[in-house]
């Protein structure tokens, strides 16, 4: 019990282990009850329960955020929702990618949950390591958090000026590269990532991956590029380890779930890019502005984020009704 009780209080990226053991054992719980509870059999998942999923996730990243502003105090708490609020933001960039990698690749919807649940252990991996990697980063080279800022403002500059392009999957270089080097089937085997089927040179059994794990990998590639914006954000927001990662997997999370609604009408979110641009160089400008205004407060940039977002959804639901007003009825505008 001594040995337990020393290791639950043991720093771990400043923070005592337990805290980390706390927030590891609600995603998992999370995840082993989406999974083995409510989705043990393969089945479509309606628009319905994505926004009843959605919510559930969405509760448990808010109520952490709460229990972070009490035990944290109300800095880390404006932080977390700080963050948690851009990583959502900038997610619904990757929710259109996503749906233009399964419609590419013809993933019918009665697999696509497979796909984003077993993508989101990546993500919780690859968050991990980037967050950890960027944490002895700043510790080392306080320096970097300039390197961040730039490159902030740089990316929202260039989102902004980029908004209308759509992303090729046909001449994306990691799926060419994939179908030369693998030897892929030429359609779905059920639910299955890999099959082992007969070659058809020699007629032995050997391993063929399917289109389904093509498109995992290409989601799980996706998310990699979208954490290059979106892990510097958060770190200029702060600098504390726990709240970068926690925050930004409640929010993935959430946002996964809220996948099967948003991905039928993500084109009314057309003009939020344009807020998220303002957001990263609102953020990146934040960190050269220290030296001249001081350090900005949280709730300062907690009000300036939500009301970018705030703003770029309200004028895109209004924006894309009118557009389709007069067009004469529904229209896709990405």
């Amino acid at each position: 019990m001594d040995a337990l009780l020393a290791f639950g209080a043991a720093d771990f990226m400043g923070k005592p282990a337990w805290i980390w053991a706390v927030f590891i054992g609600i995603v998992i719980a999370l995840l082993v009850f989406d999974l083995g509870v409510l989705h043990h059999e393969q089945r479509e998942i309606g628009v319905r329960e994505s926004l009843l999923l959605s919510a559930g996730y969405i509760t448990a990243g808010l109520l952490f955020g709460t229990w972070v502003w009490w035990y944290l105090g109300a800095d880390s708490g404006m932080a977390y929702y700080t963050g948690f609020l851009i990583e959502k933001s900038l997610s619904m960039d990757n929710v259109f990618v996503i749906a233009l990698i399964f419609g590419f690749l013809g993933i019918p919807r009665l697999y696509q949950h497979r796909v984003l649940f077993w993508g989101i252990l990546g993500v919780i991996v690859l968050r991990a390591l980037m967050i950890g990697l960027g944490a002895v980063l700043v510790q080392e080279f306080a320096w970097i958090l300039y390197v961040f800022g730039g490159f902030l403002v740089i990316t929202g500059v260039k989102m902004w000026f980029a908004a209308d392009e759509e992303p090729d999957i046909a001449n994306n270089p990691l799926l060419k590269f994939l179908r030369r080097h693998m030897r892929v089937t030429d359609g779905l085997r059920g639910n299955a990532f890999v099959v082992r089927e007969p070659h058809p040179a020699t007629g032995q059994p050997v391993l063929w991956a399917t289109p389904l794990l093509l498109a995992l990998v290409l989601v799980e590639t996706a998310d990699l590029i979208f954490a290059v914006d979106s892990v510097p954000a958060i770190f200029a927001i702060t600098t504390d380890p726990f709240i970068v990662y926690t925050s930004n997997i409640f929010a993935i999370l959430g946002l996964r779930a809220l996948y099967f609604a948003l991905a039928a009408m993500i084109h009314r979110f057309y003009y939020l890019k344009y807020a998220l641009a303002l957001v990263l160089v609102f953020i990146g400008a934040k960190i050269f502005l220290v030296g001249i205004v001081g350090k900005i407060p949280a709730v300062v940039s907690l009000s300036v984020t939500l009301g970018l977002i705030a703003g770029g959804v309200l004028y895109s639901l209004w924006k894309t009704r009118q557009d389709e007003a007069a067009r004469g009825g529904p229209h896709r505008v990405m």
